[in-house]
């Protein structure tokens, strides 16, 4: 067990998570949620199910792989608590992931035990909806946090960092509003589909429509500002920390900015479609964690470089 295979494997657990988080979205999107009932943790009552229901199977595939990383992030924080020693970072992270962890599954299953999947269309579902995107986000970035500092990342430290403390804090949280947002918005497309493009625009300005299709139109102008705002701070922390990791962050950041934004607007031209959602929700996915990740480099703390023992001077020779 040795420091270098668990960062490894804690990357390996990021990926998996992402593939988790995509297969939910296809449950939503395609009516799938009731797949196993109002049955939790068990499906239809049971715990494999006998059936061609394809709405069974994508609930339960999904079940079944947010049940691996379960055991992922499990292993991860056992994994850390046996070759890292106490107080250390990579602990830190291992165990915030697993207490979202447990967080994520109870949401889930509150969902499904509630009925508020399929054709819900409450405002309790909604904030459901937006209490789990965020739980979601801030799991990955537990994950991603202990898999870089497995990978020998310094320790973070937000306070004393000036403006450039500031300016990523503000960027994380914007994220997680537009995050937010966005699953309403995503909601209002599954449970509301339009046939054309001006349908859509005339039932989210109609003061008559469902509360989730007026609220879909603040998902662009927040995604518009939070992308800007970010192009800002990859810029600003490039300069600020020009180390060579920071200076590639943000890049990175800038250039799945441009590409979440070609994105959104295709999705909305071509009125979501199911794989569509799926590359906008990775993306999200991907910016939310080249931010993390960006913060991570710009907030360290650089360990003091420790100087040469010098070697006691030679005794005079006595003649």
């Amino acid at each position: 067990m040795t420091r270098k295979r668990l960062a490894a494997f804690a990357w390996a657990v990021l990926g998996m998570m992402l593939l988790v988080v995509l297969w939910g979205a296809y449950v939503r999107a395609s009516g799938s949620g009731a797949g196993c009932g109002r049955h939790w943790p068990l499906c239809n009552g049971t715990v494999v199910p006998h059936t061609h229901r394809v709405q069974t199977l994508i609930e339960f595939t999904h079940r079944a792989s947010s049940g691996l990383a379960l055991l992922g992030v499990v292993a991860v924080l056992i994994w850390a608590w046996r070759v890292y020693p106490r107080g250390h970072q990579v602990r830190q992270g291992a165990l915030a992931a697993m207490g979202f962890m447990v967080l994520e599954a109870l949401l889930g299953a509150g969902l499904v035990l509630f009925g508020l999947v399929a054709e819900n269309q409450s405002a309790f579902r909604a904030f459901s909806m937006v209490a789990h995107l965020i739980n979601t986000f801030l799991l990955i970035g537990c994950v991603t946090l202990t898999a870089w500092w497995a990978s020998g990342g310094e320790r973070v430290r937000v306070r004393r960092q000036g403006a450039v403390g500031v300016l990523i804090v503000v960027g994380l949280v914007a994220m997680l509003v537009l995050g937010a947002s966005g699953a309403i918005a995503a909601l209002g497309d599954t449970l509301f589909p339009a046939s054309s493009l001006a349908e859509g625009l005339r039932a989210d300005l109609s003061p008559t429509s469902n509360f989730l299709l007026r609220l879909r139109i603040y998902h662009p102008i927040i995604a518009v500002t939070t992308g800007l705002y970010l192009l800002i701070v990859a810029r600003v922390v490039a300069r600020a920390r020009p180390a060579t990791a920071t200076r590639r962050l943000s890049w990175v950041l800038t250039a799945i900015v441009v590409l979440q934004v070609l994105a959104g607007v295709t999705n909305v031209a071509l009125l979501a479609p199911i794989w569509l959602q799926m590359i906008h929700l990775l993306l999200a996915d991907l910016l939310w964690i080249s931010l993390v990740l960006l913060g991570a480099c710009a907030l360290a703390v650089r360990e003091p470089a420790r100087a040469p023992a010098r070697r006691a001077p030679a005794p005079l020779a006595v003649p």
